[in-house]
């Protein structure tokens, strides 16, 4: 079972039946930093950190997969997650209003279920 790392809870709520979830209640480079230990285990990275054009000050949440086997370490996944990770913090915090967080949420759920569906074969 492939793992969802997420701060989304729209995402969990979603999918924790069918993955592996690790829903942690922290910011996105948070996330980044999780996935990163995963890539550092021997995990490898089944959809890119940064995906959909967001920039990572345009939205809280983030949902990354991450592969459930661990095996020999993946170079270009830990070079993905490292670069993901050093964008993230380069971005100054925004506050986003508390009305556009659901919107949010939707979002990151989207650019996330078509990987999901892909491995799951949905």
């Amino acid at each position: 079972m492939d793992i969802m790392v997420t701060n989304n809870p729209l995402a969990a709520a979603q999918y924790q039946d069918v993955l592996g979830v690790e829903y942690i209640e922290s910011s996105l480079v948070d996330v980044l930093i999780r996935v990163r230990d995963h890539a550092h285990r021997g995990h490898a990275l089944l959809t890119h950190p940064l995906t959909g054009g967001l920039k990572p000050n345009d939205t809280p949440y983030k949902s990354i997969l991450v592969s459930e086997a661990c095996g020999e370490i993946d170079e270009q996944s830990v070079r993905i997650i490292e670069d993901s990770v050093l964008i993230a913090q380069g971005f100054p915090h925004r506050h986003i209003p508390e009305r556009y967080l659901q919107d949010l949420q939707t979002v990151d759920l989207s650019l996330i279920r078509a990987a999901v569906e892909t491995r799951l074969k949905l």
